[in-house]
């Protein structure tokens, strides 16, 4: 049985692709501060994709100079290519990049890897391509909702020591997989209004009891012998969690449930729709706690408690505010005089602020400054310290400034709007339903062609 069972409107599609998109909605509206991502390229050449007939080839894999650390199949996965990922990793998920972590998560990482091996022969088999322009248009989402241009990003990549290919090569297999799981799966799957029906009467009969707002991180095991590795890899991520890594974060990267696209958000869930061994730990956790590794039959959870309520009732996470971003740009060793100047300049915008409408038009008079169209967002996704800006703002404020390594940030209020409460719809349940059994069929699948493969550690 899967954890998830958040009550959005899902998509056919169960892939780690989703969630290295998902991350940069952090970006400036919910992390005012320096960029930590790993979204963000210009369009894939085909020097660098191996482009044939119009249709993007398998990214070519790296030089094996440095050595082999793995052949599934009769696929290769270098040292070159491993150390890349675990740096792209560590980049994104606000791990400490030091030797020792590096040491610990490389096994976790080269698990992904070897999965993608397996996702990208699974969809050569079917005969089923990712186009170029497929990859074009992600790429240029990904720049867009960054705030950045794609060429900003890739310095920024680059300045990282992450080469261009590393990521191309994680969105090439991810956009293959979704491919393989809506060609093979969706279409098997039918959700009746019985089943519906069945949900909202749960839900009706369970108003008074206690619902809790989950994120989860899933980490699966095929095998007795795997099982240790995986749980010791999950006690490392739950250490680096409590230390202040984002759960978020660390989900988007390392969580095998669909649930990773939104950061392990699962939403509200009663304890009955809980596994039974997830459940009894839930209970007794604390707001804000992340609980030890749980082991159950679909693998390791590590679960996040984000709130707490009885009943359907409004939820202050998931309020909705409209947020304009502001930006005055400066270097990362801009001199002290040139950050002053920014901060007389902030002061003043704040002023003179009159209202979202105008904020084009105010930030005009400073040099390079830069404002974003109103945005809508949800509370519970906003990174901590920006919630806490928030916190009894009103439409038409300002927020103070942020330094950054963008130079001076700012958020002006546009709008506001509380939860109403209440139960899902019905499309919602059964868009949740599809979702939840989509997922469990593409594990299923993935755990098959584990099974069945040939793959050499060395």
């Amino acid at each position: 049985m899967k954890l998830a069972c958040s009550f959005t409107p899902a998509v056919a599609t169960v892939s780690r692709f989703l969630s290295t998109i998902a991350m940069v909605s952090c970006v400036s509206l919910a992390c005012p501060m320096p960029l930590h991502a790993e979204e963000g390229l210009g369009a894939p050449t085909p020097d660098s994709l191996g482009l044939d007939g119009g249709s993007a080839a398998a990214p070519a894999e790296a030089d094996d100079s440095q050595g082999i650390v793995a052949i599934v199949n009769d696929k290769i996965i270098s040292k070159y290519d491993l150390d890349q990922r675990v740096h792209l990793v560590m980049v994104t998920s606000g791990i400490p990049n030091s030797p020792e972590m590096v040491s610990r998560i490389q096994r976790q990482v080269l698990r992904s890897l070897i999965d993608e091996r397996l996702e990208l022969q699974e969809a050569v088999r079917l005969d089923l391509k990712v186009d170029e322009k497929e990859i074009d248009q992600q790429l240029a989402q990904i720049a867009a909702r960054a705030n950045m241009t794609p060429k900003e990003i890739e310095d920024y990549l680059k300045e990282n020591g992450i080469a261009r290919n590393t990521l191309v090569s994680q969105l090439y297999a991810d956009l293959a997989w979704n491919k393989v799981i809506e060609q093979q799966f969706a279409p098997l799957i039918s959700v009746g209004a019985d089943e519906v029906d069945e949900a909202l009467k749960q839900m009706t009969e369970q108003a008074d009891q206690p619902r809790y707002q989950l994120s989860e991180i899933l980490l699966t095991f095929d095998n007795p012998e795997q099982e240790a590795e995986v749980m010791s890899g999950a006690q490392r991520l739950v250490d680096q969690m409590r230390q202040g890594a984002p759960f978020a974060s660390v989900a988007r990267q390392f969580s095998q449930s669909a649930s990773s696209a939104n950061g392990g958000d699962i939403g509200w869930e009663h304890a009955s729709q809980m596994p039974g061994d997830v459940a009894p730990i839930v209970e007794k956790m604390t707001i804000g706690g992340i609980s030890d590794p749980i082991k159950t039959l679909n693998g390791v959870y590590i679960i996040q408690l984000r709130n707490k309520q009885t009943g359907l009732g409004p939820d202050p996470l998931q309020d909705r505010w409209t947020l304009a971003h502001v930006l005055l740009p400066l270097t990362p060793d801009a001199p002290q005089t040139m950050v002053a100047r920014r901060v007389g300049e902030a002061q003043k915008l704040m002023a003179d602020f009159k209202s979202c409408d105008a904020l084009g038009d105010q930030v005009k008079q400073y040099v390079g400054a830069v404002a974003q169209a109103p945005r809508t967002v949800v509370f519970g996704q906003l990174d901590q310290r920006l919630r806490e800006s928030l916190a009894g703002a009103k439409p038409g404020a300002m927020l103070k400034p942020i330094r950054s390594q963008q130079g001076i940030e700012m958020m002006a209020v546009c709008g506001y709007q509380a939860d109403a409460g209440g139960a899902p719809t019905r499309d919602q349940i059964e868009n949740n339903i599809f979702s939840q059994r989509l997922d469990m069929m593409a594990r299923r699948h993935l755990r098959d062609l584990r099974r069945d493969a040939v793959v050499d550690i060395r």
